[in-house]
């Protein structure tokens, strides 16, 4: 492998997708590095040399592999990679956009990273218009950029979308549109080998794809990372709650490596109507199977979007007599008036924190006592860099075991005076 090469790997920012990148690339970096630093010292005690000698053999060695007459940086010392290739995007006054790749991506594994969720202001025409994007708007300026880096010459196209769009049209009920399989069926078409996203809503999906692979990655590890700086994880009065029956997988996953035990919220819902905010929902009727009754409540969901389900799922526990209630959110979207909604519904003591992912470009949202990020973006580089190695995916796919090493840890570490407060405002 060659650590220092910056000529075979590179990740392209869409209009949206910046922030995402930077923290992805300065993770990526970070791998590179420790990996680096390791080969060294065991090639240096396995070959009875200096370690400074080890490090100037190691840049050799990528010197001679690179296309480069050299890579740039002292040969003394480990030599990053420069990740990072420059794209200008440029609006036209009909909404037109066009994508143009500044740095030669030719024979690259290029990874082009969107955010299509965001709402906040993105940049174009060289930082002199800002323009707010829907979902579809992003889609298109993710297109024109794989369809820059085809034409540029690059070797491998993947796609990083935290958020898969259109991720829950993916049932067909009457005369409606797949539209969730034919999004991954035009960027197939487009030349994009691999979509890497993070708990997608149906794995269904990617059983329409021809040669495209859908990489879905968990945020588990990240989420009970931050539940156990919260609450104490090996409490026996926790238990588990599925909000709906299509999250029992994920809330079973949750149960059982946290060993605790695992209850349903069944809903009745009329499906003539359409939620369109967080109090006019389709729900009619909520019933709870298992016991909640005392209990710190912990519910995980995929997606958040007008929250009216959660909001009415959080209500419906504190009836039941749960003593308080943490919910998880893969993909935070918070739609519409959702940060009021939650704003109220935390005054009133319906929960105590919401734990989200940094997927979803947030700005208002970190600004909230009840709301904590969990950063995605490590799990994304490790998965990038196994990926560009061609190595298994299967123990950051499967991560029980780093979530064991994780609940061990926590148990052995009670919590602090930092943690918050048992009960919310008002509870």
């Amino acid at each position: 492998m060659n650590y220092s090469n910056p000529s075979n790997i590179g990740l392209i920012a869409c209009p949206g997708g910046e922030r995402f990148t930077e923290l992805v690339a300065k993770s990526l970096a970070g791998i590179y590095k420790r990996r680096f630093e390791r080969k060294t010292k065991v090639l240096a005690e396995r070959y009875g040399i200096s370690l400074a000698d080890a490090v100037r053999q190691m840049n050799f060695s990528n010197d001679t592999q690179s296309n480069l007459p050299h890579v740039p940086g002292d040969i003394g010392h480990y030599r990053g990679p420069r990740l990072k290739i420059h794209t200008r995007y440029s609006w036209f006054a009909n909404g037109e956009v066009k994508a143009e790749i500044q740095d030669s991506p030719r024979g690259k594994d290029i990874y082009i990273c969107q955010d299509v969720e965001n709402r906040l202001p993105c940049s174009f025409n060289d930082g002199r218009e800002q323009r707010e994007l829907s979902v579809n708007d992003h889609i298109f300026c993710l297109m024109t950029t794989i369809d820059a880096a085809v034409q540029a010459g690059a070797r491998r196209i993947s796609l990083v979308l935290p958020t898969y769009p259109y991720s829950r049209q993916h049932k067909k009920k009457g005369r409606e549109g797949l539209t969730a399989a034919r999004f991954g069926q035009i960027m197939e078409y487009l030349g994009v080998a691999r979509i890497i996203t993070l708990d997608i809503h149906s794995r269904e999906i990617e059983n329409c794809f021809n040669h495209l692979r859908l990489e879905n990655l968990h945020a588990s590890y990240q989420i009970i990372e931050k539940l156990a700086g919260i609450i104490d994880v090996s409490d026996e009065n926790l238990v588990v709650v599925s909000p709906d029956t299509g999250a029992v997988d994920r809330n079973k996953f949750y149960a059982s490596t946290l060993q605790r035990p695992l209850a349903l919220l069944y809903k009745e819902r009329d499906y003539s109507r359409v939620s369109t905010n967080a109090t006019d929902n389709n729900i009619t009727e909520m019933r709870l199977l298992g016991d909640v009754r005392g209990k710190t409540v912990f519910m995980a969901d995929d997606m958040l979007g007008t929250g009216g389900t959660m909001l009415k799922a959080m209500r419906f526990l504190k009836e039941q007599g749960a003593k308080q209630v943490i919910c998880a959110i893969s993909l935070p979207l918070f739609s519409s008036n959702a940060h009021e909604n939650f704003d109220a519904a935390y005054r009133e003591g319906h929960f105590l924190r919401i734990i989200g992912t940094n997927a979803v470009a947030q700005s208002d949202l970190l600004k909230h006592e009840w709301y904590i990020e969990a950063n995605v973006s490590p799990l994304f580089a490790q998965i990038i860099s196994l990926l560009h190695q061609d190595r298994s995916l299967s123990p950051m796919l499967d991560n029980r075991d780093m979530i064991a090493r994780k609940l061990k840890k926590a148990i052995s570490s009670p919590l602090t005076s930092q943690a918050p407060p048992e009960t919310a405002p008002g509870g």
